[in-house]
């Protein structure tokens, strides 16, 4: 199947037509072994891939996704926002404080405690997000991250 017209289908779907940074920029994401990518490690990979994309065009393109649906944005730390495709279904996130790294979970009890508690109260819960905040076993041990060395820049997925 031709990954060009695959991409272009999918940025159709979502109602976005299919230039040529969208179609680079989805393709970061999909041949990425990182799901969580700040708009900074997307512009670094097209600036090494050759590409003339400016960070304003990826933020800019980053925010269409966003609101056709394609990526989701979170703020696991401070100011700077970590995009992921939303391919996948609902899940939950553990952030490593120490080297920033972004573990992913579904917990079917942790879902169901949480819609009865919702229902005890009389509440509806429509979506919701959890991040649970702490340190890998590495760093509790032996004081190194032993999730650390998977992205440059001491970020990880």
């Amino acid at each position: 199947m031709n990954y060009e017209r695959t991409n272009s289908d999918e940025l159709k779907r979502a109602g976005l037509k299919a230039t040529l940074p969208r179609l680079k920029i989805l393709r970061i994401f999909e041949d990425s072994d990182t799901r969580h990518l700040t708009a900074e490690e997307i512009y670094r990979q097209l600036l090494e891939a050759g590409e003339e994309v400016g960070l304003a065009t990826v933020y800019r393109v980053l925010t269409q996704f966003e609101m056709a649906g394609l990526v989701r944005r979170h703020h696991f730390e401070g100011d700077k926002a970590i995009f992921e495709l939303n391919e996948t279904g609902h899940h939950d996130h553990m952030v490593c404080t120490a080297c920033g790294k972004v573990l992913e979970f579904f917990d079917e009890a942790l879902e169901a405690r949480q819609q009865e508690i919702a229902a005890n109260q009389g509440f509806f819960i429509s979506d919701h997000s959890l991040y649970l905040y702490g340190t890998c076993r590495g760093m509790q041990d032996v004081g190194i991250c032993s999730l650390r060395d998977e992205l440059p820049g001491g970020r990880t997925n």
